[in-house]
């Protein structure tokens, strides 16, 4: 399967060539993804474009599936039908603006068809079973989004798609832990039943806001597996081109950061959302610049756990 957009699958009147509108693209991006908006300040402004435009596509799917408290599953399944065929003709400015991206950086089709796969499973909200299971809507929701990127950073050396993969994965769990009593309070448990288990919690309980067992414990296990996986996901960036290493190590490890909140938390999620504030972004950058400036160097001093 070729990963270039045919001309043929878009409405004449999208000229691939030419420049779209990307500020649709842009005020989604500033509007809900403030620490991937920041670390993209660091790509060309064309590379910036392109992954605004996959990121806006992205969240517009994924407002789709919000709106399931609103209307019925099968409107939103249908709505989301739509929005795929965007991807075949594209008419909206987002999904317009995503095709010229996708044909100027060959992003993959696949790891986007697989993204619309995990977002309709939180059509019907399940209980995972296991970090196995955990682990594969993980992959369809975020580690698609290191697929997608990856050619948008430049990437030059396919063996280091894996990482890239975990790196979304990593982030995706991060929001999990960051989200658990959110979550619990719209229904849903994404915690694995193997996890809450070990743990002694009932997921009712979690449910209720007045978890059982050690919620900390679990927690604190959580994180490290989160840190494992952002481990997993520097290991790719050297194959990016420098500007895509730039973007990546700020915002794994910008993003991360969101881990060392929820700790200073105790690991309880249900004292209150952990954020990362603007002030501590900025005070982790000169840590960022260091880590790349080993990289180019070739001195391994970036290789330092998250």
């Amino acid at each position: 399967m070729t990963n270039r957009l045919p001309h043929d699958t878009v409405p004449g009147w999208v000229d691939l060539e030419s420049e779209p509108d990307w500020e649709p693209c842009w005020e989604l991006l500033r509007e809900h993804a403030r620490t991937f908006s920041f670390g993209s300040r660091f790509l060309a402004i064309d590379r910036r474009n392109a992954i605004a435009s996959a990121y806006a596509y992205c969240r517009i799917a994924d407002d789709i599936v919000d709106e399931a408290g609103e209307v019925s599953p099968a409107d939103v399944a249908a709505s989301l039908d739509r929005w795929e065929a965007e991807l075949y003709r594209p008419e909206h400015p987002v999904a317009v603006a995503f095709a010229v991206a996708r044909s100027r950086y060959d992003i993959p089709l696949q790891p986007v068809l697989d993204l619309l796969r995990g977002m309709r499973q939180d059509l019907t909200p399940r209980a995972y079973t296991s970090w196995e299971d955990l682990r594969e809507y993980c992959y369809c929701v975020a580690g698609t989004i290191g697929l997608i990127a990856a050619p948008v950073f430049g990437c030059r050396d396919d063996r280091a798609l894996t990482h890239a993969v975990d790196l979304g994965i990593a982030m995706q769990l991060t929001n999990i832990l960051r989200d658990v009593a959110e979550d619990a309070r719209l229904g849903r448990v994404y915690l694995p039943e193997d996890d809450l288990a070990r743990f002694d919690i009932d997921a009712t309980s979690l449910l209720g806001g007045r978890p059982t067992g050690d919620l900390p414990g679990l927690m604190r296990m959580e994180i490290e597996r989160a840190r494992t996986y952002y481990r997993s996901g520097r290991l790719g960036i050297p194959a990016l081109c420098p500007s895509g290493q730039l973007t990546t190590l700020a915002i794994s490890r910008l993003y991360s950061k969101i881990l060392d909140r929820i700790e200073e938390q105790d690991c309880d999620p249900f004292h209150g959302r952990a954020h990362v504030s603007t002030r501590r972004k900025l005070r982790a950058m000169p840590l960022i610049t260091v880590d790349f400036l080993s990289l180019q160097l070739g001195a391994g001093l970036w290789t330092r756990g998250i």
